[in-house]
Formats: structure tokens, sequence, C-alpha cells
């Protein structure tokens, strides 16, 4: 399919630690219910599901950030959960609660059970992306995404949200068999997923590991950092002959950095924990580093807001060698 040229690539020659006139800015949930659009429209829908599965819905929510502000990409509105969703699991949102799943995985029969869906139940994303990267018309690139093999097993496990993660865990320590079926699966599953995105139009595609940071030290380069490994080693390189960035972000994933920038990937997200020098230090220039503004900084007052993204740019320090 043909779309209109890229008229700011600047995201992307970031993610490529190119040279750039200023650091591109963009929002994890930059579509979401701080943005009174975005409220009218799910309203409308009747329900998150119901906004996006709906193409339509799914493309108007995407855009609305960028009429506001001077954004330089865009993200797929979705959530990280399609994909088990896909599984048979039977996702669902309650009103002012997080997902929950109908069937969640705790026994070794619902593990073994356990398959690569097939990717026509998750069509309406792809056709969402497809969409979306019409309407943009070259305005700004869009990036993809998915939940992490380990972050979607949380999630599988536990049924919803957890405090402890005591029941995932309890699989991982009693049954690390079960658990590593389950991450094989969930890695080739979510590498067929973003491979899909590629397909439909995404520019970048990221990688949500929104739970690493719970597991301990070797926990989590066995059970996490290995199988976002492996969905790495499967994603598209190119497509129509331009690269696709590939990002992935690990809340509370610090202590594992130096491990995190031998990944096969353009692009490390840091969260607000992290001490941005160092993590270049640790890093070195094989990666770009994205981050890391203190989400809850954004309700301070816009002068201090103003200050403290100031102090994340400073503390990047002077740009690479050929980059900016």
């Amino acid at each position: 399919m043909s779309y209109p040229p890229l008229r700011n690539d600047i995201f992307l020659r970031a993610c490529q630690r190119l040279a750039t006139p200023y650091t591109p800015l963009w929002l994890m949930r930059q579509a979401g219910r701080y943005l009174p659009e975005y409220r009218a429209t799910r309203a409308r829908a009747g329900s998150f599901m119901g906004l996006a599965t709906n193409v339509d819905y799914a493309t108007e929510v995407t855009l609305q950030p960028l009429e506001r502000y001077p954004l330089d990409a865009a993200i797929l509105f979705s959530d990280i959960l399609t994909v088990p969703d896909a599984m048979g699991l039977g996702l669902s949102f309650a009103l002012g609660e997080g997902p929950k799943f109908a069937s969640p995985v705790r026994d070794e029969a619902a593990v073994r059970a356990l398959a690569v869906p097939d990717m026509d139940k998750l069509r309406y994303v792809f056709d969402a992306v497809t969409s979306i990267r019409n309407a943009l018309a070259g305005r700004v690139p869009l990036i993809g995404f998915s939940g992490s093999p380990w972050t979607l097993a949380c999630y599988m496990v536990e049924g919803a949200g957890s405090d402890d993660y005591r029941l995932v865990k309890t699989m991982l320590y009693s049954r690390p068999d079960l658990m590593h079926h389950m991450l094989r699966v969930n890695a080739d599953a979510v590498a067929a997923y973003l491979n899909a995105q590629i397909e439909a139009g995404a520019q970048a595609v990221m990688l949500f590991d929104s739970w690493g940071g719970v597991l301990a030290d070797g926990a989590f380069q066995e059970f996490s950092l290995a199988y976002t490994a492996r969905v790495l080693a499967q994603l598209h390189r190119m497509h129509d002959g331009v690269l696709i960035p590939r990002l992935v972000f690990t809340k509370g994933g610090g202590p594992w950095l130096e491990q995190m920038g031998a990944l096969d990937c353009e692009v490390l997200g840091l969260d607000w924990t992290v001490n941005l020098a160092q993590a270049r230090r640790l890093v070195g220039g094989s990666k770009a580093l994205q981050g890391n503004l203190d989400p809850n900084v954004l309700f301070a007052p816009p002068a201090q807001v103003e200050i403290e993204a100031r102090k994340v740019l400073d503390s990047f320090g002077a740009p690479h060698s050929g980059s900016g």
C-alpha cells in the first residue's frame, strides 16, 4: 500500500541516533482520559473494547492529541492485552477498573492449551493501523505496540492487575516448565502480531514490559529479558525498504540496563527512576534512549513542568558523535 511521504521524521531519525533539530516528543498514553474529546468518544463507543475494536473510533482517538499538541509521533490506540484476548481468555474492562480475563491460565491443562492465535482475530487492530496511517497523511510516524511476553503472562495468570503477583510468581518458581511454555507461546504470538502491524502500516513498534521490574535478579533475565529477545529476533527489520525501529520499555528495569543494552533493538525506554547520564554510560552509544519524565510532573503548574522537562533534557548531556 502506498502512503503520502512522511513530513516529520524527527522521531524516526532519533530512533536511529541521527542528528535532529530538537528532541522529539510523544507520550505513552497520549490518547486517553485526560482529553475531554477522548472521554466523549469513549462514551459514544459504550466501552473501552467498543472503542478499541472499532476502526473509526480507534483512528479518531489516536489523532486527537495531535490536534492539541505539537507531538512528533502517533501511537496506535489499542491495549497491550489484545493477544491473550485473541487466545480466548475473554478480555473485559469495567468502568473505573483495569483489565480482567474471564478465563485466567492457572493450571497445566490451560497452559498446554495455549497457542499462537489466528491473526485474523486481531484484524480490527491491523485495520486500525492502516486507517490511522492513511489519516495521518504523512504528518508524523505511527508507532505500533504490544505487551511483552512476561507482562502478558502476569495478566494471563493473575486474571487482572495485581499488587504482589503471587499467582504468576508461584507458577514461575514451582513450575518453571509451565511458565517457559507460556512465555514461548507469548513471544511467538507477539512477534507475529507486531509483524502484522508493520505490514499494516506501523513505522515503529514498541514492546511494553510493564511488569519486568517485579522480578528478582536472575528471574528477570530468565523469564523476561530472554523472551523479549525472542520477540525481537523475529521482527521485521525493514519494510518496503525502510528501517522499522524497535523500542523496548521495561518499567523498573534500571538494575538491568547494561544487559538490556545488549538487546537487538534500536531504542530503550527508561522510567523516571533511572539516572539518564548513568544509563547512557551503561548502554553506551549503541542504543537511543527514550524518557524519562515522571508522569506525575504533569499535575504540577506549567512553569514547574517546564523546569522538570528541561532537567530531563539536560541530563542526557551532549549528543553522541554524529547525532543530535
